[in-house]
């Protein structure tokens, strides 16, 4: 079993939803955050044409699943391709990171691992 983390642009998420659904995936939960990568901020129009860039963390959102090892290269394609802004996409459009989970409970029954999910 395989979590999968991507961080997406807010206004993205439901592209990025819809995409893995399509992709079969079964749950996720999101979570807006902010933070500071690669982007390092956004630049502002102060007036009279003149312009400055803020260093100030920026909104995301985290979506996060667990998936079998199975369906990995169908997730993250469905987030790269949901989550990419353009054609060629723009710094800022997010990062996945993909762990790997020892082992998964589901608290009502008890079941574990692939039946958890």
């Amino acid at each position: 079993m395989l979590k999968i983390e991507a961080v997406v642009r807010p206004e993205r998420v439901n592209i990025v939803i819809e995409a893995l659904l399509d992709a079969g995936c079964g749950g996720y939960h999101t979570a807006n955050v902010t933070g500071k990568g690669t982007q390092q901020g956004v630049e502002v129009f102060t007036g009279r044409g003149a312009t400055t860039t803020t260093r100030a963390a920026l909104p995301k959102t985290i979506i996060t699943t667990v998936v079998k090892a199975s369906m990995k290269d169908a997730v993250v394609e469905a987030i790269l391709i949901a989550s990419k802004t353009g054609e060629e996409g723009q710094i800022g459009d997010g990062k996945i990171f993909v762990s790997p989970i020892s082992e998964v409970i589901r608290v009502r029954t008890g079941e574990k691992d692939d039946a958890a999910l």
